[in-house]
């Protein structure tokens, strides 16, 4: 006999762990397939422009840090020119400079850290100038679809920028602000990604 399919449940959602890293950061879950994993050097060597470390963690509604996130980050050089063809200035980038990385947590303390340099200035849709940022992609059990959002400087004007200007209020938009500390030398700006809750991160539909 055929069941019928209003008596069938619905499968559970897919999300992205706990075998993201396995996939795309195998060195970190103990498989040493590639020299050199994906995505690690971003700026290159010979790019110009600050040098910064990038540092944070992505936390739960409790304020808990999410231990096995895997994060993205796009980003322009620091004359604001991104290392893709679609840039009309893309002949223009230096050599070694990828402006793309990939970034996991550590499974112990759920920090995450990044060196990188400074974006600049560039242009988005319309022409518009965007103030520099960072973009970042989230993956983590129980993210069904990986989440978007930006970073921002805080020691940077950021008041024209019309990404940052969609954001209502600014309470909001201060989710998105990193702050910039000195650290033994080091430029270092400190940016935590809430998912839900209390101060949560805004993220972007696209």
């Amino acid at each position: 006999m055929t069941q019928s399919l209003s008596y069938l449940r619905e499968t559970p959602s897919q999300t992205a762990g706990p075998y993201v890293h396995i996939g795309l950061a195998p060195g970190a879950a103990g498989f040493q397939i590639y020299d050199q994993e994906l995505g690690t050097d971003i700026a290159g060597p010979t790019a110009k422009g600050e040098r910064i470390r990038v540092t944070g963690r992505v936390l739960d509604g409790t304020g808990t840090p999410v231990r096995d996130v895997l994060l993205e980050t796009w980003q322009a050089n620091a004359d604001g020119i991104y290392a893709h063809p679609e840039d009309p200035r893309f002949d223009a980038v230096e050599d070694g400079f990828r402006g793309w990385g990939r970034i996991i947590s550590d499974f112990d303390t759920g920090e995450w850290a990044f060196e990188t340099i400074k974006p600049g200035a560039c242009a988005g849709r319309n022409g518009a100038m965007q103030a520099p940022h960072i973009s970042f992609w989230i993956v983590a059990r129980g993210i069904n679809l990986g989440l978007t959002t930006r970073m921002y400087f805080s020691d940077v004007d950021n008041s024209k920028d019309p990404v940052i200007n969609m954001v209502e209020h600014d309470v909001r938009r201060d989710t998105l602000i990193a702050k910039r500390s000195i650290e033994n030398g080091t430029v270092v700006y400190h940016f935590d990604i809430v998912l839900q809750g209390e101060n949560e991160t805004v993220f972007f539909d696209i």
